[in-house]
């Protein structure tokens, strides 16, 4: 597949639809940075590139359209289908949490809360899929998705990104893999994730993908048991590093200090690679870091 190509036709096809987010320097971790706020997308999240790809280029059946998720990418999948006038059932696991519930309900879509992961949430909106032939917007492992997802890296190049190296968290693998897809070798991409929930690293690690257990504070985010397969064949070889929840939590905090950002700890995991020193710049390296999601529970508004 030509990814760049894909992630280009991607790109005009979501324009009007999908915010352009905004680029700004920092100094957190002692030296420049540049962050990409993708928090500030609709829904605050990436999710929405993908959402709205999908949708814009494939044909709605009457159903509608169907989608399991950690609560981000329900979100964005029901504000994509509201937006654009189609019926969405979402299925999320009570981990979402009721922030993330919250919004996804005022998107008006029909909204399934069900026990346990993501992945049992997952199972609920396949057999939902198999029995009203509605259409599945998966969350990472599609290519629709990963094309919308990597809309983000292209529009960040058209900002004048200037950095070497990107640095990027990881659930299931939609966000990275669309980083990897659109910048191939131009830049160095680095997978971050937590050290309690990190599916990419332990399939980098065993040479597939494999289930791994999650938890921690960035479970309802960056929960995904097991790495998409697009992810895990563009991944080969790449740098994967992992921060503790201490860290990401510390990144959190560092975001509201020096520039009153309010983040989810998935949208701060990224940068928690830097400010724990867990990922350590080389001389002259310049880093950049995709801050990518917004949706902190609680409501620190209310729901």
């Amino acid at each position: 597949m030509n990814w760049k190509s894909e992630i280009s036709v991607a790109q005009d096809r979501i324009a009007g639809h999908a915010q352009v987010t905004p680029v700004i320097e920092s100094r957190i971790p002692g030296y420049p940075i540049d962050l990409k706020l993708e928090h500030m997308q609709h829904t605050g999240s990436f999710k929405a590139r993908g959402a709205f790809n999908t949708l814009l280029s494939m044909n709605v059946p009457q159903a509608g359209v169907v989608a399991a998720s950690g609560g981000n990418h329900g979100a964005a999948a029901a504000y994509a289908a509201q937006t654009l006038g189609y019926p969405a059932k979402i299925f999320v696991p009570e981990l979402a949490g009721p922030s993330k519930i919250a919004l996804i309900r005022q998107t008006g879509a029909d909204l399934s809360v069900v026990s346990g992961e993501y992945a049992n949430a997952l199972t609920q909106a396949q057999a939902y899929e198999a029995e009203t032939g509605a259409m599945q917007i998966h969350a990472y492992d599609a290519p629709a998705t990963v094309a919308g997802q990597g809309t983000c890296f292209a529009e960040w190049d058209a900002q004048d990104l200037q950095a070497d190296t990107v640095l990027v968290a990881v659930g299931g693998g939609g966000l990275i893999a669309g980083a990897l897809a659109w910048f191939g070798d131009t830049r160095k991409v680095v997978a971050v994730e937590p050290e309690t929930s990190c599916a990419l690293n332990a399939a980098l690690q065993a040479g597939k993908p494999i289930d791994v257990s999650v938890s921690g504070i960035a479970a309802n985010a960056l929960g995904a048991r097991r790495i998409g397969q697009i992810c895990f064949d563009l991944a080969q070889g790449m740098n994967s590093v992992l921060v503790s929840d201490d860290a990401i939590a510390d990144a959190q905090k560092a975001l509201w200090q020096a520039h009153r950002i309010l983040v989810e700890p998935a949208g701060a995991t990224a940068l928690a690679a830097l400010t724990s020193g867990v990922y350590q710049p080389g001389p002259g390296e310049r880093v950049a870091v995709l801050v990518c999601g917004a949706n902190i529970a609680p409501d620190p508004f209310g729901a």
